[in-house]
C-alpha cells in the first residue's frame, strides 16, 4: 500500500529545483506570487497544513500556533533564525520546529567583510558621487578612507559565521578581538590570533571595526544599547549581518548622525522591513536589503535541508536540525 503523502504548505516562493523536489516527495501547496501572507493566511495555512515551510518574514507567534490544527505537527523553517517562532507554544503543542543551520555560513561572512570594506573605504558614498555626475576627477585628499590593516576587528558572537569572518579579516591584517558567551576552543583562538574579552564593554573601547554576529534571544536584545555605543571609538564603524534587534537602532542613529561613530553598514534592521528614517538621510551609513545569505547556492543549500527535515520526520526519525535551544 502506498503511504499517503503529508499535505505541506510553504509560505513563500522558493528556488525551483526545491519546489520541484518538493512537490515529488509532498503534497505541496507553494506561494508561487511569492507574496508575503497574512495573519489570516498564515492561521489557514496553520489550520490545514500538517507540514508548514515558514520563512523569517512570518511571525508564529503564541496565538497562532495555539491556533493551529491538530495535524500540524512539524513547522520546518526555511532560514537560520528562530526568533520568529514561538518555541514555547510549539512546544506545548507537541510541534517540532527544524531550522537549516549551517549553510549560509561563508555567504553570510563574505557580506561581512564587504560592509566592513565598504564603509571603510566609502565605496557606496563614492559610488553615489559618480552616479550623481557631481564628480570631477581625482585629487590627493577626496573620499579618504580607513586602512583595515593594523585595524583591531571585534566580533560578537565567535560562532560559525563569526570565525569565518574572522579568518578573512586576518587576510586583510587585522587583529582580532571577540566577546562570546563562552570562551572557544584554545586551538580555534590560537588558528585566527583571536583574544578573547570576557567584558563586551572593555572591548568595545578598544577596537576599530565592530561586527554584529551573534543570534537574536532575550540575552542578546539591545545587547549593544545606547550606552554600550557611546564605549566606541569616534572613528570606530559597526557592521551587522546578524539580527537588527541586537542593536539600539535609535541610539545608532543618533552616533552616526552626531559623528560620535564614523560609520555603520547594516543588512538588518530592527523593525524590518522600516529603516529609521534618519539612517536613510546619512552617507556615511551602507545600508543593504537583508542579503547576507542571498546566493544561489546558500539558497538551494537551505531548501535542501528544509527536505532533508521534512523527510526525516515523515519517515519516522528525529530531523537532524530539530531546533533544541539557542548558543551565544
Amino acid at each position: 500500500m502506498t503511504r499517503r503523502r503529508p499535505l505541506v504548505i510553504v509560505t513563500r516562493k522558493l528556488p525551483d529545483q526545491i519546489e520541484t523536489r518538493m512537490m515529488e516527495l509532498f503534497e505541496c501547496r507553494l506561494n508561487l506570487d511569492d507574496h508575503p501572507f497574512s495573519q489570516a493566511e498564515l492561521m489557514r495555512a496553520m489550520a490545514e497544513a500538517e507540514i508548514l515551510v515558514p520563512t523569517v518574514t512570518d511571525n508564529l507567534d503564541a496565538v497562532l500556533i495555539n491556533g493551529a490544527g491538530a495535524d500540524l505537527k512539524l513547522i520546518a523553517s526555511f532560514g537560520t533564525g528562530i526568533n520568529h517562532i514561538a518555541l514555547d507554544a510549539a512546544k506545548a503543542r507537541g510541534i517540532t520546529v527544524t531550522n537549516t543551520p549551517g549553510v549560509l555560513t561563508e555567504d553570510t561572512a563574505d557580506m561581512t567583510m564587504a560592509l566592513i570594506l565598504a564603509v571603510a573605504r566609502r565605496i557606496g558614498e563614492g559610488e553615489r558621487l559618480v552616479r550623481s555626475g557631481r564628480w570631477t576627477g581625482w585629487a590627493p585628499t577626496a573620499m579618504l578612507g580607513m586602512r583595515l590593516a593594523g585595524k583591531r576587528l571585534g566580533i560578537v558572537g565567535m560562532g560559525r559565521i563569526g570565525l569565518a569572518v574572522a579568518k578573512r579579516a586576518r587576510a586583510f591584517g587585522m587583529s582580532i578581538h571577540y566577546h562570546n558567551r563562552r570562551r572557544i576552543d584554545a586551538a580555534v583562538e590560537s588558528e585566527v590570533e583571536a583574544t578573547y574579552w570576557e567584558s563586551l564593554d572593555q572591548m568595545l573601547g578598544h577596537i576599530d571595526v565592530l561586527s554584529v554576529n551573534c543570534p537574536h534571544t532575550p540575552a542578546t536584545y539591545h545587547l549593544l544599547s545606547a550606552r554600550r555605543l557611546r564605549l566606541l571609538k569616534p572613528r570606530a564603524i559597526v557592521v551587522n549581518t546578524a539580527r537588527g534587534s541586537v542593536i539600539e537602532e535609535e541610539a545608532l542613529a543618533r552616533a552616526l548622525y552626531a559623528r560620535e561613530i564614523a560609520g555603520a553598514g547594516l543588512d538588518v534592521y530592527e523593525h524590518e522591513s522600516q529603516v529609521h528614517p534618519r539612517l536613510l538621510e546619512l552617507d556615511n551609513v551602507v545600508l543593504l536589503p537583508h542579503i547576507g545569505s542571498a546566493t544561489h547556492q546558500g539558497r538551494d543549500a537551505m531548501g535542501e535541508k528544509v527536505i532533508v527535515n521534512i523527510k526525516s520526520f515523515v519517515d519516522g526519525h528525529t530531523p537532524p536540525d530539530k531546533v533544541v535551544h539557542t548558543i551565544f
